[in-house]
């Protein structure tokens, strides 16, 4: 059958469609992302505001056109930080069911990371152990850890790097201080569940999504995208810190301008990079191995499940 997944997240709107069946890894058909950054549209009452509901019912409509174009058997479309915080939130789903034709399940934190879990563990399989998964999107972060397909312990924080870079940084470059002041409190806000996360048996392997882990895997020398989802990718706490290093000093355009990061988040690349490590010192792990899976093809996963009955 051939699945259509439209993912409103804090800084994209991505559709992707696979073509998939039991028992077979789902095959992408097409993929298109527009850079809608979402979670920049929230007013200072914590609103999703006229211009980016507007922008996101123009954007929501046309993948729907896409999707029925393609022959879509199934739009699964459901969004996730940005408008589940957002204090307007039942209105903008109502406006975009309403004009865009596309009714939007929104994801809990909690149900972000357990998808994405399972899609990393589809992903290296049985042989990765005790698992743990990152997931660095615009507007949370999201772990989990488990044996199995569904985690024991799953956690979402409100520590995404389009959210951080709003609320903590004033200045492009940030200062020193804006930067400390932003590790401390993403320090305290991961003590705890981190803990949770390796107090019965220490992980296996750690791995990391998003494009917030790719893109300073890159500025760390891993594999460029030209060398297929299959190039094994990793992103070490040395390597880490010589990158955040060297882009703290960095204005956004002209880190824009650097391999592997995109124009439209080359300013969130630090608050990522404060986030990535804070984990890594909390979870006191040397290295994060990279996914090319993550919540959409979790979906996409559960989805077929469903469909065997499972």
């Amino acid at each position: 059958m051939r699945l259509g997944v439209l993912d409103v997240g804090s800084n994209t709107v991505h559709l992707l469609v696979v073509d998939a069946h039991r028992g077979a890894q789902p095959v992408p058909a097409r993929s298109r992302k527009v850079e809608l950054r979402l979670a920049e549209a929230i007013d200072v009452d914590g609103n999703v505001s006229r211009r980016g509901s507007d922008a996101l019912i123009k954007v929501v409509a046309e993948a729907r056109r896409e999707a029925d174009e393609l022959d879509c058997d199934e739009l699964l479309a459901f969004a996730t930080s940005a408008v589940r915080d957002a204090g307007n939130s039942s209105r903008v789903l109502k406006q975009v069911a309403k004009e865009a034709g596309v009714a939007l399940n929104v994801l809990s934190g909690e149900d972000e990371a357990r998808l994405t879990f399972l899609a990393v563990r589809r992903w290296f399989g049985w042989s990765a152990g005790n698992l743990i998964s990152l997931d660095i999107g615009g507007g949370s972060l999201e772990l989990a850890v488990g044996t199995d397909e569904e985690p024991q312990r799953a956690f979402s924080l409100p520590l995404g790097a389009a959210r951080l870079t709003r609320d903590w940084f004033a200045h492009d470059p940030p200062s020193k201080s804006e930067v400390a002041a932003l590790r401390e409190y993403v320090e305290s806000e991961l003590a705890h569940p981190a803990k949770l996360l390796i107090e019965e048996a220490p992980p296996d392997r750690v791995v990391a999504t998003s494009k917030t882990f790719r893109t300073l895997a890159r500025l760390a020398g891993a594999a460029p995208s030209s060398e297929g989802p299959r190039a094994r990718r990793l992103l070490s706490r040395t390597g880490l810190t010589q990158v955040t290093s060297f882009i703290s000093r960095m204005a956004s355009s002209d880190l824009a301008e650097l391999d592997g990061v995109s124009v439209g988040r080359a300013h969130q690349t630090l608050a990522g990079a404060v986030v990535a490590a804070a984990a890594m010192d909390a979870l006191d792990v040397d290295e994060l191995e990279l996914c090319p899976w993550a919540l959409r093809e979790g979906v996409i996963l559960r989805r077929l499940d469903w469909l065997d009955g499972r």
